[in-house]
This record gives C-alpha cells, sequence and structure tokens, in this order.
C-alpha cells in the first residue's frame, strides 16, 4: 500500500490517493476537480474503486459524489453526515476491507463537526496509515466553531476525547490530516503537511494536554474567523453539489457586454496582477489577484447569488478561476474580459485607478487587513487592524485612508471596496517588511 498526496494551497486542503496494492485505488477527501487524482491512477493503472470523506466539508465541495458517480465506485461517509446522495455509511468501530490485505477501521472522532470521523488503514493486521481530516493535524487540531459559536465549547470537549481515541496507536504511524497550513479549518499550526503520532505527541501543544478544561480554554482562545461561505457548504455537500466532469469554459466578454451583465446585478472581480489593477480598472471592480487563494476571497467577498465577469489577461488561465470558484460552491458566472480591453478607452464604462505609495506617502489614517494573528505578529505603530473579510461591514469615517497588508495584495482587494464607497484611498506597495526597512523603525508586536 502507498500514499500519494495533493495539496490545494490556497485552501489549506490535502487529499490523497491510496494504492491499495492490488490495482485499485481509494480517494480520501477529493477535491471538486480531482484532475490530478484521476491522472495519476491512470498513471499507474489503477481502478479508482472507493471515494471516503472523513467530515461534512465547510471548506469545499466534496469530489467524492461524482468520483463515486463517473468511476462506479463506492463512497464511504460518516453515518453521522445524513448525507442524501448514495454513499455507504459507517459507523464507529465498523471496518471495511478495501483490498484483501487492505482493511478501514472508523474512527469517530467528533469535535471539528459533530459527524467527523478518522479512518485507520491497516495492512495484514498492522496499522499503516491514520486518516485524520480535521481532527489532529500537524502542529495543532481542528477548530470546533464552524457549527456557530454556541457550539465551539461544547465540540472542544468532544474534540478532547475524541483525540485519546489515538492513545494505543503505536508512534512510528502515519497520519495524513486533510487541514493544514493556510486552512481556515485548523487552529494555528506549522506548515508540515502530514506527520506520526510520535511526533505529535512530543510536539503537539494541543494533542499533548492532559486535563480536559485547559484543553478546551486553549483551543477556542486561538480561533481567529473564517470565510462566510462556511456557512453554506456543508448543506451543499450533504444533498450533493451540482456534477461537472470537467471545469467548463467561460465565454469571452466585450465591453458591452460586461456594461449590460453590471446593469443586471453581476460584479466585476479583477484577478489581474497587482500593479495592473493600480494603474487602470473598472470603476465599481473588485481587486483580487489571481493566485491560490483567489476563490477564499470571492466566497468571503461576493454573494453566491451574483454572476461574476473576471478580468484576466491573456497570461491568465479562466480555468483556474472558474475551478477555484466552483470549488467553493460559487456557480454563476457571466464570462472573461481580456485585460487589453480595459487598456483602451470604455464607451460608456468609467475607468478608475488606485495609487500604489511608498511608506513615506502613507497617510496618516493605517488600516491593516491581514487577519488579527498576522497583525499581532508585527505591525506598523498606530496601524488600526480591520482584516479584509470585515472590511465591507466596518464603518470608516477617515475619507482619506491607507491600506496595507503582507504584500499588498489584499490591501488592493480592501482599497476597491472602499473606493466603491467614497473614500479616497492609497496602497502600501509592500508589507510591514517594507515599511520598517525603509524607515529603519521597528514594528510593534502585540
Amino acid at each position: 500500500m502507498r500514499v500519494h498526496s495533493f495539496v490545494d494551497e490556497g485552501l489549506g486542503h490535502s487529499s490523497y490517493l491510496v494504492d491499495l496494492g492490488n490495482s485499485t485505488a481509494a480517494l480520501i477527501d477529493p477535491p471538486r476537480f480531482p484532475i490530478e487524482h484521476e491522472q495519476l491512477a491512470v498513471a499507474l493503472d489503477l481502478v479508482i474503486i472507493w471515494t471516503i470523506d472523513t467530515h461534512s466539508h465547510a471548506d469545499y465541495i466534496t469530489g467524492s459524489p461524482v468520483v463515486a458517480a463517473r468511476h462506479q465506485a463506492v463512497f464511504i461517509a460518516p453515518g453521522a453526515s445524513r448525507l442524501a446522495v448514495p454513499h455507504h455509511p459507517v459507523n464507529d468501530g465498523e471496518q471495511v476491507q478495501m483490498a484483501p490485505h487492505v482493511t478501514l477501521i472508523a474512527i469517530a472522532t467528533p469535535g471539528h463537526t459533530p459527524d467527523h470521523h478518522a479512518y485507520l488503514l491497516e495492512e495484514d493486521g498492522v496499522a499503516t496509515a491514520l486518516f485524520t481530516g480535521g481532527s489532529l493535524m500537524v502542529g495543532t487540531v481542528g477548530r470546533t466553531d464552524l457549527c456557530g459559536p454556541e457550539m465551539a465549547k461544547p465540540l472542544a470537549h468532544e474534540m478532547f476525547h475524541a483525540l485519546q481515541r489515538f492513545n494505543a496507536l503505536p508512534n512510528d504511524l502515519a497520519v495524513y490530516p486533510t487541514h493544514g497550513a493556510g486552512s481556515f479549518c485548523s487552529a494555528p499550526g506549522t506548515t508540515e503537511r502530514t506527520t506520526t503520532l510520535g511526533h505529535e505527541r512530543s510536539s503537539n501543544t494541543l494533542f499533548g494536554v492532559t486535563d480536559e478544561n485547559d484543553f478546551v480554554d486553549l483551543l477556542v482562545a486561538g480561533f481567529g474567523t473564517f470565510p462566510s461561505y462556511f456557512s453554506r457548504l456543508p448543506e451543499i455537500n450533504r444533498l450533493g453539489p451540482a456534477r461537472y466532469d470537467t471545469v467548463p469554459g467561460l465565454r469571452s466578454l466585450t465591453l458591452g457586454d460586461v456594461e449590460l451583465a453590471v446593469a443586471r446585478g453581476a460584479v466585476i472581480v479583477d484577478g489581474r496582477p497587482l500593479h495592473r489593477f493600480a494603474t487602470r480598472h473598472l470603476a465599481g471592480s473588485i481587486a483580487n489577484t489571481l493566485r491560490p487563494v483567489f476563490a477564499s476571497w470571492v466566497g468571503w467577498l461576493v454573494d453566491p447569488h451574483r454572476p461574476i465577469v473576471v478580468v484576466l489577461d491573456d497570461d491568465q488561465s479562466p480555468a483556474e478561476a472558474v475551478r477555484q470558484c466552483l470549488d467553493i460552491g460559487h456557480e454563476h458566472f457571466v464570462g472573461v474580459l481580456p485585460g487589453a480591453a480595459v487598456d483602451q478607452q470604455p464607451a460608456a464604462l468609467l475607468l478608475a485607478s488606485i495609487n500604489l505609495v511608498d511608506p513615506a506617502s502613507l497617510e496618516t489614517i493605517v488600516i491593516d487587513v491581514r487577519q488579527a494573528n498576522e497583525y499581532a505578529t508585527g505591525h506598523l505603530p498606530g496601524a488600526i487592524n480591520i482584516e479584509l473579510g470585515q472590511i465591507a461591514s466596518t464603518n470608516i469615517e477617515s475619507l482619506s485612508i491607507s491600506v496595507m497588508c503582507g504584500h499588498g495584495e489584499r490591501a488592493m482587494t480592501a482599497a476597491s471596496i472602499l473606493v466603491s464607497r467614497g473614500h479616497h484611498v492609497t496602497v502600501l506597495d509592500g508589507g510591514p517588511e517594507t515599511w520598517a526597512t525603509a524607515t529603519q523603525r521597528s514594528l510593534t508586536v502585540d
């Protein structure tokens, strides 16, 4: 048996293809478009006969129902998930013979979600791999507030007991979490993606806490904010997402098409690089550079019912933008406007620009839109922390503002929102270290 890992850096999501050793394979927590997984299966001459989810996912649309339909595979999921799609529900302690020498054992581990299961794979009776989903992660454990703040502590208590289920397992057992660095589903952890039980026992602070109340207090104190779309996806996954066998294409738009679409309620998401947007963009558009975290900010900032016009340069991939949006359940698109069209003078659509500035040109009021934990590690003296996800709903009295983040992309997104509300906004070209180097002054650490 061999485990192959796949990582979506933007969502902090890991998924796995398990070569079961008899020309068959299983997928664990696959994404909506498991393209690389299927390509590897073909390359290794494997038939995918199992697809397995550890819990009801809030951060992405599961690929398991479509994998099951496309490959005539068995979809295994916790019985507590109450899925409305065809699947094989498993409960605590249940064993599934996946291959002649490979057995799956379901371990109920509620906490991250009430229905959460971990899966232990045994090969010839020997524990070989533990897929922990959103329970035990590298250097941390899963957050317990996704079902609402009122459930955070009760589920944290459940998480404490769930982690004890691993006590009898050996130190050298390989651990394969679903969530990790970059995921809003985890408490702060490390950048590693896989681990062993022994390593976590010796280095994971939360995993090592032996007092239940201390564990709960420590866990819930570390929670930051998470994207608003997390509240929608569990039910979409329960009922079964729309099926896509390939990533759909986008039609190419003209400026006239965009004008009509905006009049009908569409939103323009400009995915061009930071400096391109700053120089020239369509008024009212939201800056969101196409990068691994593109979809997280679309899902957080754009109403899921509003159709999207994507603006991209020729060297950027519309398919990547669509795949990312579909991964987080945003299904409505108008098409793609080539960036070159924005370089021309539109007949009816207004053009705008936002100045990128150096540290010496910052306004008196500086807003840092990074997450609170990032801000606490070092920020400009006097800078106000308003996370990007909260910008649209926060009342800001000053009309002249400078906005900053770690590098500039999130700051430009915030600026594009603030400009549409009538503020005069500049964006720091860089981040806190840029300012510290230019001014020879120290950052403030909270």
